[in-house]
């Protein structure tokens, strides 16, 4: 069941506690996002940039508290802002967060599918059941609420759908097995779905972010080496030469759905790293196979939450200043990934 939950700016128009109807937003015909997994991190950072270029938002994640931590933010942008804690895995939790969108927002513009979870671990650590929670909280949390809001989108005469993948859904990466098949899926469903969805006025971005400083690697889920995992990883996420300031990237991600793109690709390295894996896929894998080599040797451990390890040696902090510095200003501390 959804928890609904709404405020209403100050702006001369009624204030009551239920949820704004049309008329409540002073007669203005304010567009609609509907951004998923939205609570923290990227997601958060979109649905505040989509607020600031003028939309109201309905804004989705399986924390309630996630959520209500994020809404002041969110609300300074001016933006009417519908809190609908979900777990988008579930079909019968997911499709109705599009219908009360609609129907406590008035409409629906645009749709981001942005949940998601990451695991970081060798093959051995793994078990099949952390690749299908991998797609569930990856391509089927996007299956099951896009497919939704394309029906309304279709009846309204069009819209705009953007989804979240990563480079990781592009080119297969050493020690995220589950992520990248998810990944891999959620690509495969958005470039399939704007080969037909363009005929109904819908735009559909694929959106290939490579490395960002979104704070999100405490809420990673690391097994194998744990501590050891979660060095290399949180590493590679703060240094700027291979990692994306966020709030950067969120802007370059809203621009480009907004006007339709078919791909938006973020980093150098990534859009590299796509260029020659389309020129010489065999060279990609082989040089990815040696990287694992260099990676620490594979444990065993299943996968925990990266917040829950013991505190990182001093010198790993130093390395890490601008990764934990996003996780404050993106709520990762608001809603952490519980021990599994």
């Amino acid at each position: 069941m959804l928890d609904e939950r709404t405020t209403t700016r100050e702006d001369g128009g009624p204030s009551h506690d239920g949820p704004p109807s049309a008329a409540d937003h002073g007669g203005r015909d304010r567009p609609v996002a509907l951004v998923l997994g939205a609570s923290r991190g990227l997601g958060f950072l979109i649905a505040q940039e989509l607020g600031r270029r003028g939309h109201d938002l309905a804004v989705v994640a399986r924390s309630a508290d996630g959520l209500e931590a994020a809404r002041g933010d969110l609300e300074a942008t001016g933006a009417t802002v519908l809190t609908l804690p979900a777990d988008l895995a579930s079909r019968p939790s997911a499709e109705p967060v599009v219908e009360t969108a609609v129907t406590q927002l008035g409409r629906l513009d645009v749709v981001v599918a942005n949940a998601g979870i990451i695991q970081v671990a060798p093959v051995r650590a793994l078990t099949a059941q952390d690749v299908a929670d991998a797609h569930d909280a990856i391509f089927w949390s996007a299956v099951y609420p896009v497919m939704a809001a394309v029906d309304v989108m279709r009846r309204r005469g069009g819209g705009r759908v953007i989804v979240i993948s990563s480079i990781g859904g592009k080119i297969p990466t050493p020690r995220l097995l589950p992520y990248t098949a998810a990944k891999f899926a959620t690509v495969g469903f958005a470039e399939s779905l704007r080969t037909e969805a363009g005929r109904d006025g819908i735009s559909v971005t694929t959106v290939v972010p490579g490395l960002m400083r979104t704070g999100s690697t405490r809420n990673a889920l690391v097994g194998g080496d744990r501590e050891r995992e979660l060095r290399w990883f949180t590493t590679l996420a703060s240094l700027p030469l291979l990692s994306m300031d966020a709030g950067a990237a969120a802007r370059r991600i809203v621009a480009g759905g907004l006007a339709g793109r078919p791909e938006v690709v973020l980093t150098p390295a990534a859009k590299v790293g796509l260029r020659v894996h389309g020129i010489a896929p065999g060279l990609t894998k082989r040089a990815l196979a040696l990287v694992d080599r260099l990676l620490p040797a594979p444990g065993d451990e299943p996968p925990e939450p990266g917040h829950t390890l013991p505190e990182q040696p001093w010198w790993q902090r130093m390395l890490t200043t601008l990764d934990r510095g996003a996780a404050v200003r993106h709520h990762e501390l608001d809603d952490e990934t519980p021990r599994r």
